[in-house]
């Protein structure tokens, strides 16, 4: 006899070509109508499953976890940020915790460059009024925006994110800075033309616009205190995408 697929359990719909892979390969309990589940109907939903596939929105306290069948050996985060699941309570009870590392790398840095692009040229602004049927026309001055190209960039957090950022920066000459725990390989440097800052403060006082790539942790949560702000360039722009 052949040994049974692994029960695996979906809590929130997928794209459509991983659910079909997933059915392939085990036997899978999908959510067809993507309803998030309450910690009750999770624990429930979990009886007779090997592994769990939640998303950032299910949060996995110790309670939950403790609750969840002897048989679940697996939780396969669909996402990369962890910290909705309690790490320590999964490793007390022998269950093995993954992640998805990368897989969202260059979305998150189309997003930041774009979010980069639209509050000084203020186009979501531009586009409320334009739908809400009020503009009375152009003028030279109204709506002005900021110019991107020729500012200066700082990341805060130069690992795949901060680096991804930086090369569609330098697409709009942006001169590239940058803070981080430990400086990048020289030819990173050299193809980026990036300008390494070791005083975080130091650096956000001479900068346009602030990209925060970085964990979301005890030590980041607070990155940009009230301080911190008020050193800031009058008009900078901060954009942040701190991840768990």
């Amino acid at each position: 006899m052949t040994n049974p697929k692994p029960a695996v359990l979906v809590t929130r719909k997928l794209p459509q070509a991983i659910e079909t892979r997933l059915m392939e390969l085990f036997e899978t309990r999908l959510n067809p109508t993507d309803e998030p589940m309450s910690a009750e109907a999770l624990i429930a939903a979990s009886a007779e499953t090997d592994v769990l596939v939640p998303t950032v929105t299910d949060r996995l306290a110790a309670e939950v976890i403790d609750a969840l069948p002897e048989r679940l050996r697996l939780i396969a985060n669909f996402g990369v940020g962890v910290d909705h699941i309690d790490l320590a309570a999964a490793a007390a009870r022998g269950i093995l915790v993954t992640n998805t590392p990368g897989v969202l790398t260059e979305d998150t840095a189309d997003l930041t460059m774009a979010l980069m692009l639209s509050a000084p040229r203020r186009m979501v602004e531009g586009d409320r009024l334009a739908r809400s049927g009020e503009w009375d026309g152009w003028t030279p001055t109204f709506m002005m925006g900021e110019r991107v190209s020729g500012k200066r960039l700082g990341i805060v957090g130069m690992g795949r994110i901060g680096t991804a950022v930086a090369r569609r920066a330098r697409g709009f000459s942006m001169s590239i800075h940058y803070h981080n725990r430990r400086r990048v390989h020289r030819d990173v440097e050299a193809e980026l033309e990036a300008t390494w800052w070791e005083d975080l403060d130091q650096m956000l006082a001479h900068m346009d616009f602030i990209s925060i790539n970085c964990p979301h942790t005890s030590e980041t949560r607070h990155l940009l205190s009230e301080a911190r702000l008020r050193s800031l360039q009058p008009h900078a722009f901060v954009v942040n995408t701190s991840r768990g």
